[in-house]
């Protein structure tokens, strides 16, 4: 498991920054200097940089992952920063599955004892990750989503097809015979569970092979 050191004292200003990842292109590189164009021009937030590279938004050197691309979709935003939060804070979770404000004082302890830090620094990881949970959708894994898009997608093409896709075109094409030929696309999610992927895997296999 993990559990990034990472903070950010402006906590409030949390949701501005991911709105600004939403609506704004990825750039080349993520500096300070984009920061200070986005209006964060504070010494403390610089302290968001360290903060997206933990969820693995942002490589070591500051260019945006897959992950950051992928945020960016409105309709994916939260359950992508959801698997962000379990990868970057999985210890916590193994306090609770699904932590709320009553849990405030174990997540603290939590912090201080992993990374020997002081109670005032404690607060602050602990403000941080209750900064982030509001942004997040934590009741789907990132392998459950997957597998429920490929199921989707199957019942569609299964339901266009009428059942015997040759038969039908035959039927309406004057016998000649016309084939469709399906391009299904899997949107991994960015992660290093390898469990992940041999679960998306093992579900497509079990629904296009078998």
């Amino acid at each position: 498991m993990a559990l990034t050191n990472a903070y950010v004292l402006p906590t409030n200003r949390i949701p501005d920054l991911f709105r600004k990842i939403q609506d704004g292109q990825a750039p080349d590189r993520f500096s300070i200097q984009l920061l200070k164009d986005w209006g964060f021009t504070s010494t403390n937030d610089r302290a968001f940089i360290p903060l997206l590279k933990a969820l693995g938004f942002l490589t070591a050197d500051g260019m945006p992952t897959q992950r950051y691309q992928d945020y960016r979709d409105h309709s994916r935003s939260k359950h992508v920063l959801g698997q962000a939060i379990r990868e970057a804070y999985g210890d916590i979770f193994l306090i609770k599955e699904q932590p709320t404000a009553s849990d405030r004082n174990a997540i603290e302890g939590k912090f201080k004892s992993y990374h020997n830090a002081s109670d005032n620094v404690a607060t602050l990881m602990t403000k941080t990750f209750f900064g982030l949970l509001p942004l997040a959708d934590l009741s789907k894994t990132a392998s459950d989503k997957a597998k429920a898009d490929v199921a989707v997608q199957l019942n569609l093409d299964d339901r266009t097809n009428g059942g015997d896709t040759d038969a039908n075109l035959r039927k309406h094409h004057g016998g000649i015979d016309r084939s469709f030929h399906y391009n299904i696309q899997i949107h991994l999610p960015a992660t290093k569970d390898v469990e992940v992927y041999n679960s998306i895997f093992k579900s497509l296999k079990e629904h296009l092979l078998d």
